[in-house]
């Protein structure tokens, strides 16, 4: 009897997970967004002297070429607020093994090394990069129309991942991305750099249109209820303000 007992209560237990597997949510134990493929995205910062900036993008503009030959470009850019002299661009990789070899082909090139790379580095005094992939809620979203500005806005958020503040920063990000506010271009997650930031690149059809609609978004109530929300996981943030080259993709 003792024995059948024993079964009978090994059989209801089965039962039991059996139906709280089906009826409980499954929790993720992701600590962010996964990947979708192999791209990411190389944010690059190229602080230039002074007195070398004018030369410095004559150069570039008359050598770019040579550079996309070998990568997709995004988008190239000169910081006009947030930034004095600097030159900011992002390139598209497939995978890291790629990129590796981007770099390889454009050290053996000569006329890239010898018409570029030899007088472009003497004309910088420090460079910076960043390795992001844009999260899966977003994709590259080109501007209505050419011209205009684009903003760079970076928040350092707090350890932990988009498992603790991505749904929130989301909903901050949409409120502003709402008709007659800002166009979204692309938002991305650091993977390699700063862990836990993230930068969201915005357009604009003027500087003083970007100043319009941030007095008019901190007057409406979902921006401010969105972003109290997310503030509470923010470390800190910052932006830049930029103009793009002739020779961005992003114009």
């Amino acid at each position: 009897m003792h024995q059948i007992r024993n079964v009978l209560r090994k059989a209801t237990l089965r039962a039991e997970n059996i139906i709280s597997s089906k009826t409980q949510p499954r929790v993720s134990l992701s600590s962010g967004p996964q990947k979708r493929d192999g791209t990411f995205y190389e944010f690059r910062t190229y602080n230039i002297y002074p007195h070398q900036n004018a030369a410095f993008l004559k150069l570039t503009n008359e050598n770019i070429n040579q550079r996309t030959a070998h990568s997709e470009l995004l988008g190239y850019w000169t910081i006009e607020y947030g930034g004095l002299n600097q030159v900011f661009h992002i390139w598209k990789y497939d995978s890291y093994a790629q990129r590796a070899a981007v770099r390889a082909a454009l050290a053996q090139d000569p006329s890239w090394m010898e018409q570029y790379i030899s007088k472009a580095m003497p004309m910088l005094s420090s460079q910076d990069n960043e390795i992001t992939y844009m999260v899966p809620w977003s994709k590259i979203q080109k501007p209505p129309k050419e011209g205009g500005v684009y903003e760079l806005v970076s928040f350092q958020m707090k350890p932990g991942g988009p498992a603790v503040w991505g749904e929130v920063f989301h909903a901050a990000v949409n409120t502003h991305a709402a008709p007659g506010y800002g166009h979204p271009v692309g938002v991305f997650h650091a993977e390699l750099g700063c862990l836990n930031r993230v930068h969201v690149l915005w357009w604009y059809e003027s500087a003083d249109a970007r100043a319009a609609i941030r007095y008019k978004s901190h007057s409406d109530p979902r921006v401010v209820a969105a972003v109290r929300q997310s503030v509470g996981y923010l470390e800190y943030q910052s932006n830049k303000l930029m103009f793009p080259c002739p020779y961005s993709p992003l114009n």
